[in-house]
């Protein structure tokens, strides 16, 4: 393996980055060494002034030498910083966005497994941890390895007893240095643990604050938080003692080397075994060499928080992306699950053996008890997911084989939980179509009806709408969501409770913003309400996992199973309404104070109460719409 190839692995690095950092060890190496021209500076001139035979130099050739060693000082350190500042950041800001990109890449699943708190941590935190320990501490520390062992080598050779005076410390230092990266590690992953609880903690405060006060759970929080501090001030202190005390008692022993060098030297040179010169060269030395040991010493124990932060970006960095062809051709727009299985979690099997077809220009309605798969039905056919057996086509192409992003050109999505930027109106109905004009926004807002509350909005489509649309209310938001669907103008469109936020009002509002985003699309709707569905061209009934029932809604009423209990659950609430509306009829005709009016006010209400059919007492979505000559085509409107 090159020393390149083990760099990218041992630290993570682009070949770029790679290269760099060996160059920045290189640069750092030369710098130490260079360092130390002002002693052999030093040494010259006392070479010099304590043999006074030789011909002694002149000021100018001491001013000159001093100018040289200074330019090779400053051309080393100016390269050198590049290198290991420059550089770094560039690769940091490359590897923060590779792992952006490997996030975009990822399935919905990760994000379920992950804690939000801990990839963002991962991404810029740890990120810039690195750029610290990479600019000021890797580098350094190979190079001051190279250079120690480069000088105690040439000073062995120059006089090895003073050389092992100055020395012996060293390997008792770096033992002990050795032991604290041991325990430091191990305390730095519970450290880490700790404090994203606390992170946890905060956020769910902010997110909930409104909860918390509703109930009255401040001081319930506050104590909570409280103990989770007090947690994390035990951790630190833990990871301080677990390497501080360590620390400190090898900066003890390096500093017995001058001490050593002293008491050595002078005995050495009492006995004329060293000349004078020999001993004060060693005694400068002594002064300047501990400085790159001290940052062995320092980076080394540093490497423990390197590693534990390598480990988690490793960790995502090796996640299995979703993959697949860019280009594909399909038939047609039909959605075919065939024996479909898959489960969030291994041993939590969520859907068993599911096979339905959604067909282009038909509106497919998934139905069924909550927590029966209908929403995780719908992800999956959009490859949010990828599925554990069977297979899920559009068209007869093989979804899992398409690139998602690829596929999701295909679909318009308008789920129960709308998400919204923290950006102006305008550009969070934009994300339909990046490129989309003002003109386009504001023609499928008004199809949506959204034009009502945004003309109220202090700036109306520049307006921020805050963190997650804060200001907005929950159908205005599900509005949006739906602008944003007619924006894009996908064949497919899922439906995922798309007017759950919605009152009757405004469900009407919608229903010609719905028949233009639906019209001879494949459209997937998941609902709970009958009304919701009754109009739909197929209905499958999700139970348990598995495909109950599927059909017409003609034809799932006449086989008296799921759908036709629960269509005739709602007849059953209609009907007690219609008995009750009947008996105060009566009882209004039997009040001879009423005048004429107000028993054509109480019989006008009548004829309105009274059904004529299962969902007639709240608006029935009608999957059709009307044509210029007064006809039925397929689509949407309420009735």
């Amino acid at each position: 393996m090159s020393l390149n190839k083990y760099f990218q692995k041992r630290f993570a690095l682009s070949p770029e980055g790679a290269t760099s950092f060996i160059s920045g060890v290189v640069l750092s190496t030369l710098q130490n060494i260079v360092l130390m021209l002002p002693a052999l500076f030093m040494f010259i001139f006392l070479m010099e002034y304590l043999a006074p035979n030789d011909t002694p130099h002149g000021f100018w050739f001491y001013a000159l030498l001093g100018l040289a060693f200074l330019f090779v000082i400053y051309i080393v350190t100016y390269f050198q910083y590049k290198s290991t500042y420059i550089d770094v950041y560039n690769e940091s800001a490359k590897r923060r966005i590779g792992l952006a990109e490997k996030l975009r890449k990822l399935p919905l699943a990760f994000f379920g497994e992950k804690n939000l708190s801990d990839l963002t941590n991962t991404i810029m935190e740890d990120n810039s941890a690195l750029e610290q320990i990479f600019s000021h501490a890797v580098p350094q520390l190979f190079a001051s390895i190279i250079s120690v062992i480069l000088v105690g080598i040439g000073l062995f050779f120059y006089q090895w007893q003073l050389a092992l005076a100055l020395l012996w410390v060293v390997p008792l230092a770096l033992l002990l240095v050795v032991i604290s990266r041991r325990l430091m590690k191990k305390t730095f992953v519970e450290n880490h643990r700790v404090k994203r609880g606390v992170s946890e903690s905060i956020q769910a405060a902010i997110e909930n604050v409104q909860e918390i006060k509703s109930y009255n759970g401040e001081a319930a929080y506050m104590n909570k938080f409280e103990n989770q501090i007090k947690g994390y001030e035990k951790s630190l202190i833990k990871t301080e003692l677990a390497s501080g005390v360590l620390l400190n008692i090898s900066y003890i022993f390096l500093k017995l080397g001058l001490p050593t060098v002293i008491i050595v030297g002078a005995h050495l040179l009492a006995s004329g075994s060293v000349s004078l010169i020999t001993y004060l060269v060693f005694l400068m030395i002594s002064s300047i060499i501990y400085n790159p040991i001290n940052e062995v010493l320092n980076n080394m124990a540093i490497l423990s928080y390197l590693d534990v932060r390598l480990d988690r970006m490793r960790e995502m960095e090796q996640m299995p992306v979703q993959e697949g062809k860019t280009e594909y051709s399909v038939l047609n727009y039909d959605i075919v699950f065939n024996n479909v299985s898959f489960a969030y979690e291994e041993g939590k099997q969520v859907l068993r053996d599911v096979s339905f077809t959604a067909c282009q220009g038909d509106v497919t309605a998934l139905v069924g008890p909550s927590g029966g798969g209908k929403s995780t039905s719908a992800k999956l056919a959009a490859r949010f997911w990828d599925i554990d057996e069977g297979t899920i086509t559009l068209g007869g192409e093989d979804i899992s084989l398409i690139d998602p992003e690829a596929l999701l050109r295909n679909y318009s999505v308008v789920f129960q939980d709308v998400v919204l930027f923290n950006a102006s109106v305008a550009d969070n109905i934009r994300i339909g179509r990046r490129d989309a004009s003002d003109e386009d926004v504001m023609r499928v807002a008004r199809l949506a009806q959204c034009e009502e509350f945004i003309n109220r909005l202090p700036n109306g489509y520049n307006t921020l709408l805050g963190e997650n649309g804060e200001t907005l209310s929950g159908g205005e938001r599900q509005r949006i969501s739906i602008a944003r669907a007619l924006l894009k103008d996908a064949p497919i469109v899922l439906l995922d409770e798309a007017t759950a936020s919605i009152d009757v009002e405004n469900e009407t509002k919608i229903q010609a913003g719905i028949s233009e985003l639906i019209k001879d699309k494949t459209v997937l709707i998941i609902a709970h309400r009958i009304r919701t569905v009754a109009n739909a061209h197929k209905i499958v009934v999700i139970k348990d996992g598995t495909v109950a029932e599927q059909g017409s809604p003609a034809e799932l009423i006449s086989r008296g199973g799921y759908y036709a209990e629960m269509v005739g659950s709602r007849e059953s609430g209609v009907g007690s309404q219609k008995t009750e509306d009947r008996s105060q009829k009566t009882e209004d005709r039997s009040q001879k104070t009423e005048d004429r009016s107000q028993k054509t006010e109480v019989g006008s209400r009548e004829s309105e109460d009274i059904p004529t059919s299962f969902c007639s007492s709240h608006p029935c979505i009608d999957w059709r719409y009307n044509d210029k000559d007064g006809g039925k085509q397929d689509g949407f409107s309420i009735g």
